[in-house]
């Protein structure tokens, strides 16, 4: 389906269904494609040397003289962190509330876009016409500034996208939910709810933020030693309760990490967090006594470019924890990142410092709907298909089933590349496009499954063997074959001994015709490098094979 027609309604996830993040989600109509956002995920152990991941766009790139726009629901990675990478192959304007677009212009700045990309901010509740497509935000409330959902009507019919999402009578900064848009949009009729499902299987509500500050403050006054915190740098009200925290017990806050700066530079520089609590370097508080310190900082998953890694691994030139000091996690662990965080408190640990997480207290609420909060919104915009994202399959299967029980006629589950008709007639999937991952690798991006990649694991997993055989016109040795492994146990060259012998035994065994062929005699080669390493240790090693003809 190249061109969406006039009388059809389309969608299609590039990312973010089947998964949790780097969410890409199109809508297709009357000629046009309209992309909502345009995200990142983060790499794991399987990935080596790469931090990030997103999308691969060339289904939207190879139509994009037909994208009208990239609207950005919020400030979240997961939803605006490929912009920088993939808006060269784009070039569509971009626009975002005022929020989203102070953190992404910090982003297009870096990477030196910020003069090429047209990034315009529609202020909180603003409606903008975009083609075919007439676009309304809605205030919703999430773990984030300014999260939104979107009205999306064509003369097809009404789409609520909700983006990310939650309902919390408190969320301490910003707006509450507007509940009475969600039922005025109920009421005007909705043809689709593109729903979160990340939470689908977690009964009740999620919580609120207010619960989390008071428990922060009861944390925090209890303790000695020094403190140090660490949540996601992007939930501005959760930094400035653990702040506040550090206030009320007679503490020094101090922001550790670039990421909490530029996000509350960010906030400050739309109107919030004007009153935010004076900090100290993280110098100065270097020399304070340890009851009278509290560090913010980065590094909640584990990274071990953040500043509670290098705390941890005792390589931060400012903060030290040691015995009797505090460490807590005011988070929770992202699927994937289950090791990494593991390994951060497991050292933690191993210097005497006491870590708390939301297995041990109160300290964290998820940004996400419970299956009550779910209820309540379908209650009030009574879509006639419920189309779930934002969640892996088993999320959005739940979640389909959770629709029905809520009595929505039609329920559609559509990993990403499924490529769905909500209009006309009832909602389908008509056809398959094509997806993909990209990495981040250095300045650069390659295909996750490419070969680079797949070489690069080939070595984590397997070690490299290298031989380089030197060689006659006739292809007769002149000189003993060079052996060198990498990432393979050989302390006593038993092992090189043997592939040496193996590549004797091959140039032997070749036909006069094969000893011409450098080709051939590479081949025959690698295989007999890998037969001996399989042979002697079980492993199929990356191998590259040099000849050299004299």
């Amino acid at each position: 389906m190249t061109v969406p027609s006039a009388d059809e309604l389309l969608f299609v996830a590039l990312g973010g269904a089947g998964e949790i993040g780097m969410n890409l989600n199109l809508y297709g109509h009357a000629g046009k494609w309209l992309m909502l956002d345009l995200g990142i995920a983060f790499g794991d152990d399987s990935m080596p040397g790469v931090e990030v991941i997103m999308s691969d766009p060339t289904f939207i790139e190879e139509r994009r003289k037909d994208l009208i726009g990239i609207v950005l629901t919020h400030a979240h990675e997961d939803h605006l962190g490929a912009v920088a990478d993939l808006w060269p192959r784009l070039k569509a304007p971009v626009y975002a509330t005022p929020f989203a677009a102070s953190v992404l212009r910090r982003k297009l700045t870096q990477a030196g876009l910020l003069d090429d990309v047209r990034l315009t901010e529609i202020p909180l509740r603003g409606k903008f016409s975009l083609g075919p497509f007439d676009l309304e935000m809605i205030t919703m409330t999430h773990s984030i500034l300014e999260p939104n959902a979107l009205a999306i009507r064509t003369k097809c019919g009404t789409i609520f996208h909700t983006g990310d999402w939650k309902i919390d009578a408190e969320p301490l900064i910003g707006d509450l939910t507007d509940e009475a848009m969600l039922k005025r949009i109920g009421d005007e009729g909705v043809l689709a709810m593109v729903c979160d499902s990340t939470n689908v299987f977690v009964e009740g509500e999620a919580g609120s933020e207010a619960m989390v500050r008071a428990n922060l403050k009861k944390l925090v006054k209890g303790r000695k030693g020094r403190i140090a915190v660490t949540c996601f740098a992007s939930n501005l009200a959760r930094v400035e309760s653990i702040a506040l925290a550090a206030v009320a017990a007679g503490r020094h806050p101090v922001l550790s990490g670039p990421a909490l700066l530029r996000m509350i530079e960010a906030a400050q520089e739309c109107g919030y967090l004007l009153d935010f609590p004076e900090c100290i370097s993280p110098q100065d508080g270097a020399y304070l006594p340890r009851d009278k310190v509290l560090f913010i900082c980065t590094g909640s998953q584990g990274e071990m470019r953040a500043s509670m890694a290098k705390i941890a691994n005792d390589e931060h030139r400012d903060i030290v924890l040691e015995e009797g000091d505090t460490a807590i996690f005011s988070s929770r662990v992202i699927p994937g990142n289950e090791r990494s965080v593991g390994r951060l408190q497991n050292a933690l640990m191993a210097r005497g410092v006491e870590v708390i997480t939301d297995r041990e207290a109160d300290i964290h609420v998820s940004g996400h709907p419970a299956r009550d909060e779910l209820v309540r919104v379908y209650q009030w915009v009574r879509p006639r298909i419920a189309l779930p994202v934002h969640g892996e399959v088993r999320h959005m299967v739940e979640h389909a089933a959770l629709a029905s029980a809520c009595q929505v006629p039609e329920t559609i589950v559509a990993p990403n590349g499924s490529l769905v008709r909500l209009a006309p007639g009832p909602a389908e999937i008509i056809d398959h496009v094509p997806v993909g991952r990209l990495a981040r690798d250095g300045d650069g991006l390659v295909p996750l499954d490419g070969a680079s990649l797949r070489e690069r694991r080939k070595l984590l997993w397997n070690g490299a063997a290298a031989a380089t055989l030197v060689i006659d016109g006739r292809g007769r040795a002149v000189a003993p074959p060079k052996v060198s492994l990498r990432g393979i146990e050989d302390e006593d060259g038993a092992l090189a001994q043997a592939i040496v012998a193996g590549l004797h035994e091959m140039l032997a065994d070749l036909g006069p015709s094969e000893r011409s062929d450098d080709g051939r005699i590479e081949e025959a080669s690698r295989q007999a490098v890998r037969r001996v390493v399989r042979a002697r240790l079980g492993k199929k090693p990356l191998t590259d094979v040099h000849i050299v003809r004299i």
